[in-house]
């Protein structure tokens, strides 16, 4: 397996149309993707102190984290009325090699910032809503 560039890991937020298109939120610098679950025990007594869980059952969430610079692109400004609003979005997650994941994912945090003679940066942080699923 050879490494992979950072570049080649996109977050993209639809345009609400259908069939829907995704645009690339432009100017981003680093992405992290994170996928929890939370595990739901069925240790009995019959499991001879080996802790057991249950497959398939708990909670599971996808968490996004992106930051890069302002460039005040259409897909930025439909992100920050998203956040103003508190409202769902669909975004696409794509990745070298053409895989992608899609899900409704709510803007729980959008910071931007900039110094007297630099750059206009930004970060955002989603939480999955729903399922995220392969596309």
């Amino acid at each position: 397996m050879s490494a992979q560039s950072g570049s080649d890991f996109l977050l993209r937020l639809s345009d609400g149309a259908t069939p829907p298109t995704y645009r690339t939120l432009a100017g981003m610098r680093t992405t992290q993707l994170r996928v929890t679950g939370e595990a739901v025990v069925i240790t009995h007594r019959a499991s001879a102190g080996w802790r057991e869980l249950l497959s398939g059952a708990g909670v599971r969430a996808v968490s996004v984290a992106a930051s890069g610079l302002f460039l005040g692109s259409a897909a930025e400004a439909q992100v920050r009325a998203s956040a103003l609003a508190g409202t769902l979005g669909d975004y696409e997650l794509a990745f070298a090699g053409g895989e992608r994941l899609r899900g409704r994912f709510l803007v729980q945090q959008l910071d931007y910032a900039s110094d007297h003679d630099g750059e206009r940066t930004y970060a955002i942080r989603l939480e999955s809503s729903g399922p995220v699923v392969p596309a």
